[in-house]
């Protein structure tokens, strides 16, 4: 995996290792993917973007940390630091496993946006 594939398919395996967990309701959906929501009710529906939720910045300077950013939608019956701290382990165990040489370690924030 070169350096310039990885955001993309990093925030995606982020993105599913998020959604993935069990208090975990959506990730918040992106711009895009509010939009095909829109419009499908016209439409059959679109696939969504599998790394809607998560933004995922490389270092400035290649050697400072990776920020991600995830915003979800998390279950009422579920502590909301529960899930979030889960949330944050799951990227950080992404991370890890898809970038073993870094140094630094990634900077991991979540935001729980509601509750369903």
């Amino acid at each position: 995996m070169t350096q310039h594939t990885v955001p993309g398919t990093l925030s995606e395996d982020i993105a599913r290792a998020v959604a993935g967990l069990p208090d975990v309701a959506f990730l918040k959906p992106d711009l895009a993917g509010r939009l095909r929501s829109a419009l499908s009710r016209a439409e059959p529906a679109a696939p969504a973007s599998s790394s809607a939720g998560v933004r995922l910045t490389g270092p400035a300077d290649g050697t400072g940390p990776w920020r991600v950013q995830i915003q979800l939608v998390a279950r009422g019956r579920a502590r909301t630091v529960d899930v979030a701290r889960a949330a944050r382990r799951a990227a950080e165990e992404q991370l890890a496993a898809a970038l073993p040489d870094q140094a630094v370690p990634a900077h991991v924030t979540v935001t729980v946006t509601g509750l369903v």
